[in-house]
């Protein structure tokens, strides 16, 4: 019964989060940029939405900046929107706060919803702000997203501080409110991630999006977001390609979203020559991340239909004779299906070995590229926005900074992990040539994201 109650309540929290389009989708020429804390500044949902757009729609050029600074609250967003933002030129800002304005306290009880109400309330004043400095630029369109969740339901050992996300969901309840009353456009992370959280905890009591801290989401949360993201953008159901070849016809019944030249079709020896309007999604299977490595993107596909809804490559063949059937494409064997097979249809995005699959492993790679140079130029603003500018040394790059971060390090060991890319990044000429590798490899990846004509044989196995 207590796992029938927790299922329906996860449909019946995640449904109206799923089912509406609340923002706009991207469109040629946009330069969005995500503001946020940690959770952007070392995250990959940013990264894994523009390599959605970068494979689904290869002609429709946009650019997408990280502006997070990890420890920032709100009133420190606002104090960097100018420089660190809009400096970007964006067309969209997108703005998530929330988990650090409401603190870390252990305290418990009347006492713990005391000082929440008094966190919440000191970043609702500077959300304010930010409000009244977003609206000084009504040509930037301004989307709010709630906050990923504070876990606090899982198991993990971690220590677990009570009531932290609630009171995180008031502050985004407010985003919420101010997102109506200006026509900007919401979506959120936390209510259906939290929805995941306790479904998944149902099979395993230590289960979390949020990793070892409760915090942080690791490479398949972030997938997850992603994925949240795009559906909030109305994207799912549109598809890679859809072929129906009928055999028995020898026509070709339908070519969504790609082109078909060249058929010879039987019923049994079918080839053409086919040309996509998209790539097929890639998905890394390689754990990675900071400190232990986290799972990898791929993990995400146990946890939502992410294939299903926005990774469809149809092949489907009715009316075939023979048992089996090697499909070819470009010469290379994919695999050995059945005429019922190939009659229910095909996914070839969930096919790694296709060429379009790997065409688009390239793009994945060159994404990660470039999100990891943008990685050190946002470890040098943090060392800054966090560290220096409290300290009145706001872009003083001197070698009497360098010293100062050194000898403050040996206490914080964040610094510490930072010191070596920024004595680097301090040095305008190495930051301009990292910028320069970003351009280059976004300039690349609509290069190589082009999808080419191959060459489909369908034939009986010997």
């Amino acid at each position: 019964m207590k796992q029938s109650l927790l299922a329906f309540f996860f449909t019946f929290l995640i449904t109206p989060y799923l089912n509406a389009q609340t923002i706009q989708p991207f469109k040629t020429g946009d330069r969005v940029v995500f503001t946020g804390n940690s959770i952007t500044d070392g995250g990959h949902y940013h990264s894994y939405i523009w390599l959605y757009y970068l494979t689904h729609f290869p002609n429709k050029r946009i650019q997408i900046f990280n502006a997070g600074i990890g420890g920032d609250v709100a009133q420190q967003m606002y104090e960097r929107l100018d420089s660190d933002v809009f400096a970007k030129k964006p067309t969209v800002v997108t703005l998530t706060f929330g988990m650090n304005d409401t603190g870390y306290q252990l305290l418990k009880g009347a006492k713990a919803d005391s000082v929440y109400q008094a966190k919440i309330a000191t970043s609702l004043k500077s959300f304010k702000l930010i409000e009244a400095k977003l609206k000084q630029y009504p040509k930037v369109r301004k989307v709010m997203i709630g906050s990923s969740p504070y876990d606090e339901s899982s198991k993990t050992k971690f220590i677990r501080l009570v009531n932290k996300n609630a009171a995180m969901r008031q502050i985004a309840a407010e985003q919420q409110r101010v997102t109506k009353n200006n026509n900007w456009e919401y979506m959120d992370f936390g209510a259906p991630m939290t929805a995941i959280n306790l479904r998944e905890q149902q099979r395993d009591s230590l289960f979390t999006l949020q990793g070892s801290d409760r915090i942080h989401p690791t490479n398949d949360a972030q997938m997850v977001m992603a994925w949240l993201f795009l559906k909030a953008q109305g994207l799912a159901g549109k598809k890679i390609a859809n072929i129906a070849v009928n055999a028995g016809t020898k026509k070709i019944e339908l070519a969504e979203n790609c082109t078909i030249t060249n058929p010879v079709i039987s019923t049994d020896k079918i080839s053409f020559t086919y040309l996509a309007n998209a790539l097929p999604y890639p998905m890394d299977t390689i754990p990675s991340g900071f400190g232990r490595p986290q799972k990898a993107q791929a993990a995400a596909l146990k946890l939502i239909p992410f294939n299903e809804e926005f990774n469809q490559e149809l092949l489907q063949i009715k009316g075939l004779k023979a048992k089996q059937l090697q499909l070819k494409i470009d010469g290379k064997g994919i695999g050995i299906y059945s005429a019922g097979e190939y009659a229910q249809g095909i996914n070839l995005a969930k096919i790694n070995t296709t060429p379009q699959y790997q065409q688009a492993m390239a793009v994945m790679h060159l994404n990660e590229e470039r999100w990891a140079i943008e990685r050190r130029l946002r470890e040098y603003y943090w060392i800054h926005y966090s560290i220096l500018k409290p300290k009145g040394l706001l872009f003083n790059d001197g070698d009497a900074t360098v010293d100062s971060l050194q000898k403050y390090g040996k206490k914080d060991f964040f610094v510490s992990a930072t010191i070596p890319t920024y004595q680097k990044a301090r040095f305008k000429s190495v930051r301009d040539a990292w910028q320069k590798e970003i351009d280059l490899l976004t300039n690349q990846l609509y290069i190589i994201n082009k999808p080419v004509r191959h060459r489909f044989e369908i034939t009986l196995v010997n």
